[in-house]
Order: structure tokens, then sequence, then C-alpha cells
């Protein structure tokens, strides 16, 4: 069988079936590196210089080795994955995926849990604010200590013989009538930009006819690409009639501020995860991925776009809370773009800031002005990402998401007092693209036979356990087929 896709969807796949006796010969092709080669220039040259692939959202467990490496232990968090399982299985699976992370060297302290009374106060405030709190445990691997965790894994895969294919991107499946019967590879050819973009402009069947490309067949065939395949992907289903719909897309910012102010929430829950609907659009507005004591990082995806994330260390730490506020959007017909319509906001901000991640504070939000350089130094929040440009990010965001968001930090801000301060800075764009939604049955089958779509860019998972746990169970539900 072969998976594409070396992130936690396409890895717990293969550890999955290795921990449940398969015989089957797996092959993970990834176009990435191996985490022992992964390593961001941007840490010795103070710069992103536009690897492509990036190397911090590319290769061995995907853009999860480089995040902040959580594990949320509840099924309400992340993504719709129970809807399609049920929620009994999803937490059941949850529990068996923790303790995998366990024996490969997680911590074993649980964030968020012990502190009722405290979480009931938080609440309460949240109510009265209009906001709705989801409390889930949490265990924190740590960016540092994540790295760690997956080479274990990955190195245990090698010693099992899962034949681990890097430098190698899938360019298309093998189709023969409504059956996949494998996969077309090629090597991911050189990290300069200008190569890197020239390979992203190449469409399949060109990809697929090169002359270096080559089949795989495999009886199954599992499509793990992450958020950074998620476009691919969704061109894949137009192109073969995967069974799909185009999802929502989330558009935000990512928020920064003192430590002080997140400090009895990130005592008390690590991290609170608030939801609200805020006038005038009542769009659904969330907060997502708090890193106390954390770093405001970018990744870049295919075509230079440059997006903001952010980090979590176990030891090192620095004087500010970051956390992402996202801001979600549906469409209806006849438009089915989402990823596209995400990624052209995403590039009039990168536009804005001539090619880097554009910052401002949230009183010049409010006043209707943009930040300079010389105001972010007279802060009390100093960037921890040094490289983003002092901007205007609402004239790069539309004026509903801008609305919206900006309305939701004033509700936050009646919980968490200070929340909503002039001096907090945003950071924009923050986008998720798992916005194809493959269409599949419980055990995860699409209605091309030998054929499974998982993780983030499946549409039904958001961040690492639930990916995690997607594959944990296909890979189970491919032995029972192997063994039928």
């Amino acid at each position: 069988m072969v998976i594409v896709g070396a992130g936690p969807a396409g890895i717990f796949t293969a550890l999955s079936m290795l921990e449940q006796g398969s015989a089957a010969k797996i092959i993970i092709v990834e176009k990435g590196l191996p985490l022992e080669e992964r390593s961001c220039p941007k840490e010795k040259v103070g710069h992103c210089i536009g690897c492509k692939p990036c190397r911090i959202t590319t290769g061995f467990s995907g853009a999860g080795a480089f995040s902040d490496g959580k594990l949320s232990l509840s099924h309400e968090v992340g993504g719709d994955l129970p809807e399609l399982i049920g929620e009994d299985r999803a937490q059941q699976a949850i529990g068996v995926v923790d303790q995998l992370y366990l024996k490969f060297g997680a911590d074993e302290r649980v964030e968020g849990v012990g502190h009722p009374d405290e979480v009931r106060e938080i609440r309460r405030r949240a109510i009265q604010a209009g906001l709705t709190l989801v409390d889930c445990p949490i265990r924190h691997l740590g960016t540092e200590r994540a790295q760690e965790i997956y080479l274990r894994i990955e190195q245990l895969l090698r010693e099992r013989g899962v034949d681990l294919r890097f430098n190698t991107e899938c360019v298309n499946v093998v189709m023969e009538g409504e059956d996949c019967r494998g996969v077309i590879v090629r090597p991911t050819r050189s990290t300069g930009a200008a190569a890197g973009e020239a390979r992203a402009d190449m469409d399949a069947e060109a990809a697929a006819s090169a002359p270096d490309a080559h089949t795989i067949l495999a009886g199954e065939t599992v499509i793990a690409t992450g958020r950074r395949g998620a476009d691919w992907l969704e061109r894949l289903c137009a192109e073969h009639d995967i069974a799909h719909e185009p999802g929502p897309v989330d558009i935000g910012v990512r928020v920064e501020m003192r430590n002080e102010i997140m400090e009895h929430v990130n005592n008390v829950l690590y991290e609170s995860k608030l939801i609200g609907y805020p006038n005038s659009f009542r769009n659904k507005v969330r907060t997502f991925c708090q890193n106390p004591g954390g770093f405001v990082s970018q990744e870049n995806y295919d075509g230079g776009l440059a997006v903001v994330n952010g980090h979590s260390y176990k030891m090192r730490k620095s004087a500010n809370t970051n956390l992402a506020i996202l801001c979600t959007h549906h469409f209806l017909e006849p438009f089915h773009q989402p990823i596209a319509y995400a990624q052209k906001i995403g590039e009039l901000a990168n536009m804005l800031g001539a090619g880097h991640l554009l910052v401002q504070r949230f009183g010049d939000i409010r006043d209707g002005k943009r930040t300079w350089e010389k105001e972010l130094a007279r802060s009390n929040v100093r960037p921890t990402l040094p490289d983003a440009v002092a901007g205007d990010i609402t004239s790069a965001l539309p004026y509903r998401t801008m609305t919206s968001i900006i309305n939701f930090m004033l509700a936050v801000d009646k919980a968490i007092p200070g929340f909503a301060a002039d001096e907090t800075l945003l950071y924009a764009p923050e986008l998720k693209f798992y916005s194809n939604r493959v269409k599949m049955d419980d055990r995860f089958d699409t209605n091309i036979a030998h054929l499974h779509c998982l993780g983030d860019s499946s549409g039904w998972t958001r961040g690492l356990m639930m990916a995690s746990v997607m594959g944990y169970l296909m890979g189970g539900y491919l032995v029972e087929h192997e063994q039928a």
C-alpha cells in the first residue's frame, strides 16, 4: 500500500498497521525531508529565505514537528471527525493514540485540569460577554519535544521496514475505471524559489508525463497531505470525480500580548478556546492555538504565500502569549473555491508587506490608521516575529472578516480584561486550508475504490490529535481488510 504524506495522519496509518500485525509492504512518499534534516534557515540568517518546499510545513511529521505541539484530548476539539464516526468512537481512539504518544516520550502532565472553580469563573465571564468557553485537556508536547517524539516514530518505521521515500512528491493517482491503483510520483526538485514556483504552476497532466515521473502501484492508496496539500487534493478531486464538497474556510489574525494579560487563563486552562458569533454578520469566530510564552512564526506555502502561525516551546519562553483568532466563512452556490479565495487574501496581505507578514496594533485599527515601526518600539508588547512589517492589515482583510474579529476581541476583553488593549498586536494573514471536504463513509472509503483521504486535507480534522486518530483508525481498517 502507498501513503501520500508523512504528516500525523499518514504516520499513524503506518504505525497502526504495524501495531496490529500487518504484513503489507508500506510505502510513504513525502515531498519534504526526513526529520533529522529539517531545519529552518531563518534561525541562522534572521529572515525567511523562501525554501521550496517550506521546511516548516513539509517533511516527516509535516507542520506538526514545528508547531506548538498540542494534543487536544477531547473529541469536541479538532474538527468534525466525530460527525463522521461518532463521538464515542472518536473519544476512545483519542485515548489509544494518546497512549502511543506517551510511549514515544510525550510529557505525562495534562494541562487545563484540576481547577474546576477557576474554570467555572472564567466560563461565567465568557457567558456574560456572549461567548462560549470550551475547556479541553491539553497534552503539550512543545515544539522541541514534538520533534524528538516524531524522530523516534520515524526511526521505528524505518526499523520495521516501512519504505520512506523523501524528496518525492505525488503528482497524480493511477486510475483504472473507478478504481485507484496507485500513484504517480517524481523527485522534488531544487529548493530555489524560482524552481519551486515553476513546479507549482505545472498542471498534473504535465507533471505526470515528465521524464522523471514514475508509477507506484498499490492495492490501497491513502492521501494524507495536510493543510499544505489541501489545494492539490481539491484539484485531484475535480479531475477524478472524487466526491467532495466545498467546506468553510478560516481567515484571521494571530494576536500577541503580554503574558500578564493572559496569566490567569494560561495557568488555569493553558489554552482557552472561546467561540462567538459577533455583530454584525454573525460569522463564527474562535480562538485557536494559544501559546503561553510562545513565539509568532511564519510558514510558506506554494507560490511563495507567507502565513502566520505560532510556536510554544517547553523550555524556551518569551514575555508574550500569542493565539489565533479565526473567522469562519461559508460560501454558497455558485462559488466553490474557498481555498483560492483565502489565498488571494493572503497574497494581498503579502503584497502590502513587500513579501513579509503584516503586524498592526489594535488601537491603531480602531483609530483607522496604520502602525509605524517606531510605535512598536514604544509598546510594552514587543513582537516575537521581528521581521514582520508594521502596516495596515485592514487594507487586506475583507470588511466582513475584520469587523467580526474586532467585535469578537471586544467581547473577549470583557472576559479577559486587557485582551483588546491598544497595544495588542495583530499579525496577518492567518489562514487555514482545510476547505475541501471529501465525502466518505465511517471507514474512510471514498466513492473511488481503494482510495482513502485523511487528516486536515480531507476537511474532517484540524490539528495533531484528530489527524493522528484518523490515521490510527485507517490503519486498523486496512489490517482488517488485509486479514479478511
